[in-house]
């Protein structure tokens, strides 16, 4: 038989009076200790969610759809009748002897793609003509723009653009769901 295997039931050989007790000051010492660095995490936590919720894209950084369409030219017509996006003006020049690619620095800026069933919006305010909207639908394209469509004074930028699908849409999952969501397809 083992020596130890009735220690666990045997008491200890010093009598309870004489083990050293713990101090009622120690006691509240861990305590209170612990109550303070519980404190100061849920202080840190709280301290950290108020800066991340209360920080705007006003730096330059662009995180959310929200942000996005707030920034858009006539946010209202905008998420009404198409969708805001960001707009990229850019030159490119090629020359053929030797052959190179040369881009200009992108001027990024809001904008909106509207529906084509909403061509309305631009042809009620005489920023297209029927002649325009006429070419444009040919095309099977819609409409972008930049700018106010309000101002007197600056007059918004609009173009006919088409849809590029050619590269497809890397952000969506592509793990044996070759389907997009209905809203990624045609934009109508």
């Amino acid at each position: 038989m083992d020596d130890f295997s009735d220690r666990a039931d045997r008491p200890t050989d010093r009598p309870i009076a004489d083990r050293p007790a713990k101090s009622p000051f120690a006691s509240a010492l861990s305590i209170g200790t612990m109550a303070i660095l519980a404190a100061v995490f849920i202080i840190g936590i709280g301290i950290g969610i108020a800066f991340s919720s209360s920080t705007t894209s006003d730096v330059g950084n662009v995180a959310t759809r929200y942000d996005i369409d707030r920034s858009a030219p006539n946010p209202e017509i905008c998420v009404q009748f198409g969708a805001s996006a960001i707009t990229m003006d850019l030159r490119a020049f090629v020359t053929l002897n030797p052959f190179s690619v040369f881009i200009s620095q992108p001027r990024m800026q809001p904008g909106c793609v509207l529906r084509s069933s909403n061509w309305e919006v631009l042809q009620s305010r005489n920023l297209v003509s029927s002649e325009e909207v006429n070419q444009c639908r040919r095309r099977m394209n819609t409409f972008g723009f930049t700018g106010d469509l309000n101002s007197k004074d600056n007059k918004p930028r609009i173009d006919c653009i088409y849809q590029n699908d050619a590269a497809g849409n890397l952000f969506l999952p592509q793990t044996g769901n070759t389907a997009a969501p209905p809203e990624v397809n045609r934009f109508n």
